[in-house]
Formats: C-alpha cells, structure tokens, sequence
C-alpha cells in the first residue's frame, strides 16, 4: 500500500474507479459540480486534477492517489491548508469498494498525516466526516483523532447540507509517528494484545 502525486494520466482509471463505485460513494460525497459520480467523460476528472495540482504548487493542497499492490485502489487529498499561526488542513479519502476492510485507507491516512506533520511542518490535521458513515470514522478513531463536536450543515452531500462530526489530530498526539502507532496496533490486535498504544 502506498501514496503517490495524483496524475493526469490517471483519468481513464479514476474515471472508471469512480462509476464502478457510484453506489459505494453516493452517500458521503460532496455535490461538487467539478466532481460529478455518474459521469463518463473525462473532462470532471481532468478539471479536479487541474485544480488540485494547481493548489498543490500553492502549498494550498496534497492531492495523492492511493495504491494497492502498485494499482490505483483511491484517492487522498490533505486539502484547505492554512499557514501562519494555524498550520492546519482537512483530509478527505475514499477507497475502492472491492478493498474495503484490507487497512488501506487507515495505512493511507496515517503515512499521509506523518507527511503533514514532519515533512510539511502541519501542526493539526481535521476529519469531517457524516455521522452515519461509520466506515470513515472507524478508519480516524482507529488512529487516535479525538472527536471534537458536531458542525451543522457542514456540507452538502447526496443533495442535501449534512451534518459532519469533526475529528482532528495534532502533532503533539503522534510524537513518534501515526505510521508506527497504527503498525503497533495492528501488531498487537493480531497477536491478541491490546488495541492501542497510549502516546
């Protein structure tokens, strides 16, 4: 499992990645015009990526693709990166629903949050996610981010504004690393220890 730049090339196997999974998705993406599900051309996916590689070079955003055994298997975006005194951003994730439940996205978000905090130099990284996604909060209380409150018609999703649960993490919550606390865990849950590394 791995992360890498996300690519204009990538259009055919986004694009088909993301009808395939049209019913998977539907529920938690945002109704974003530059992003529609059910489409079939590529200009959605090429217009997206424009967007993110441009924000990319603004230090505005961290668009990857996610892989699985070298193959495209989803998306990550660390996106609305905030400088100054806040050094902050959001990420957003979604996996190919065929490899649901294989520890990729929590793998994908950890090695992602390491990147932010001691590569980038990120101070808080934030989670909104519906609160009936219970797939999606799992993967970010699998790694430790603290529930922080509820935000009203945070965004509008599937046709209406939805409520999301804020989860955050700061750097002081993963000192050594989200990467090795989520190994650590693994590790102990498959040799039936304890499920988690107090930091």
């Amino acid at each position: 499992m791995g992360l890498r730049p996300l690519r204009l090339r990538d259009v055919r196997v986004w694009r088909d990645s993301r009808l395939r999974n049209a019913d998977w998705l539907r529920p938690w993406e945002p109704s974003n015009p530059e992003t529609p599900l059910f489409r079939t051309g590529l200009g959605p996916y090429i217009s997206m990526a424009g967007t993110l590689r441009r924000e990319g070079r603004q230090g505005l955003a961290l668009p990857w693709v996610v892989t699985y055994d070298g193959a495209f298997a989803g998306q990550l975006t660390v996106g609305a990166i905030v400088w100054g005194s806040a050094r902050s951003a959001q990420i957003g994730y979604w996996v190919d629903g065929a490899l649901a439940g294989r520890g990729i996205i929590p793998t994908a978000v950890a090695l992602a949050v390491d990147h932010c905090f001691f590569t980038t130099g990120l101070h808080r990284i934030e989670a909104n996610i519906r609160p009936e996604n219970q797939a999606s909060r799992r993967v970010v209380e699998k790694l430790g981010f603290r529930e922080e409150g509820i935000r009203r018609r945070h965004l509008h999703i599937d046709g209406a504004w939805r409520d999301h649960i804020c989860y955050a993490l700061t750097v002081e919550d993963a000192p050594r690393g989200l990467l090795a606390r989520w190994r650590h865990a693994r590790e102990a849950t498959a040799s039936g220890g304890p499920s988690h590394e107090e930091v």
